[in-house]
Parts: structure tokens; sequence; C-alpha cells
């Protein structure tokens, strides 16, 4: 569904629709553009809910574009969706290179859902080569949308602005019980450290959050651990299903820790 009737474009080139959306109107802007921009918006939310209505165990891995082939993280990252692959789940990132291309790869090559939800950008992001199902976005938050809605967890690696901004609004959404709460984990502890450390020192001590806020964040080193929390999750939720009751086929006794 393509929704592109508007006024003549006298934006500049490379502009993005997010960026149009969000720029303070002019003294015609709503009854020239922005009304026919909630069709285009509408007509995202729809392409997006009917490409991903079957999908029922996603869990989203989140982490810097930058992340090279050769880090360490990297190669955690494929490990860890390789393993969620092998234990049932689908796979969904961003789409793109770093981190987003590791966690696809391990999916894809484990023979698992491999999804990318990509997202204009000024810069173009092309998708990477290990999708099973690729959606492209105009708009951050129909985006978010997807994520939260078609997934069980957030795996966040390390990773930059976006990656905080992902991290971040997932726990605000818990915080408030807009959502129910899911595991957001947080993988590299030396990484996570330091922003975890000022949150205690800082935010806790002068009850900004709560200790109960804290618990809502799981740290770990190990892919096999990632996806113990988020099989742990859902026994708690009682989903009683065969993904469950497969669990010891999931981890070899020799999964990296």
């Amino acid at each position: 569904m393509t929704i592109d009737k508007e006024t003549p474009d006298e934006h500049a080139p490379g502009t993005t629709q997010d960026e149009q959306l969000l720029e303070t109107p002019g003294p015609a802007e709503f009854t020239h553009t922005d009304t026919w921009r909630v069709f285009r918006i509408m007509g995202e939310f729809v392409e997006g809910f009917d490409e991903l209505a079957t999908l029922t165990h996603g869990v989203s891995i989140f982490g810097s574009a930058r992340t090279r082939t050769d880090d360490p993280d990297y190669e955690s990252a494929r490990e860890t969706a390789a393993l969620l692959a092998k234990a049932g789940f689908a796979v969904i990132t961003g789409g793109g290179p770093g981190i987003m291309e590791a966690a696809n790869r391990g999916a894809f090559e484990a023979q698992g859902v491999s999804i990318g939800c990509n997202i204009e950008l000024p810069f173009e992001q092309g998708s990477n080569p290990y999708l099973t199902k690729g959606l492209k976005f105009k708009y951050f938050f129909v985006r978010k949308m997807m994520f939260v809605k078609y997934s069980l967890g957030f795996i966040i690696f390390p990773g930059g602005f976006g990656t905080l901004d992902e991290l971040f609004e997932a726990l605000t959404l818990i915080q408030t019980k807009k959502i129910r709460n899911f595991p957001v984990v947080l993988f590299g502890s030396a990484y996570w450290g330091g922003l975890l450390g000022w949150i205690s020192e800082h935010a806790l001590r002068d009850g900004k959050v709560t200790e109960q806020d804290l618990k809502l964040l799981h740290v770990t080193d190990s892919p096999a651990e990632v996806v113990r929390i988020i099989i742990d999750s859902q026994k708690s939720l009682g989903a009683g299903n065969s993904l469950i009751s497969e669990i010891a086929d999931v981890y070899p006794e020799g999964s990296k820790s």
C-alpha cells in the first residue's frame, strides 16, 4: 500500500519522510501535506502488520551498524542468533550491517527465520544479504512498533545512540506498564558496566529509578545464557509448547559461556 499524493516537493534531495513529518509546518502544511502523510503512515502500519502477522516467537537483536566482522561482538551476535534460531525463535534486526548483519547471518546459517526491518536514512543503509524476509520503513516510530509488537525479548549488543534509544524506549514501556515485562538483555558486561554504574550511583541514589527498575535488565557475556533468559521468561509465562519442551536439545553442554 503506497500513498504518495502530496503537493510538489520543496524539500532538499535526501530529506527523509521522518524529517519532513517532524519539521515545523508552514501555513498550509496541514491542509496540503500532513493530511496525506497520515495515509502513508497508515499504509506502513498495514504493510508491517500484514508481513509479520504470523510471527509468534520473535526476538529483536540491536547493536552498532559499525561493528566489523573481525570484532568479537560480531561473532557473539552471530552465535547468539544461531542458538535462538535452533531454539525455534525468529531473529529480528534493523536489517543493516554490523551487529544486525551478524545476527541475521547467525539465524540464516542455522536455517531459521531471519527478519530485517530497515529504515530510510539520508545515507542509504542497504539490507544485509542474510534475510529470509526484509521490510523497509520510512518512519522510525512505525518500525519501532514492529520491534516491540513482534518480540518476546530485546537483546542489546554494544552500540551507539540508536541502540541506546531502543534500549531505553523498551525499558520505559515496561516500567510504565504499556507493554508486558519481557526480558531486556545487555550483552557485554565491560561495555555496559559504566552505564549501569552511573545509573546505580546517580539515578538510583537520587531516587530517579528504583531497585525494581534495575531488575528489568539482565547482563551477560554468554550467548547460551541469552537464550536461556529468553526461554526462562517464556516458561514463567506458562508457555507450554514444543519450543519449551525441547529446551535440552538447544544447549549442548559444550556451549560457549
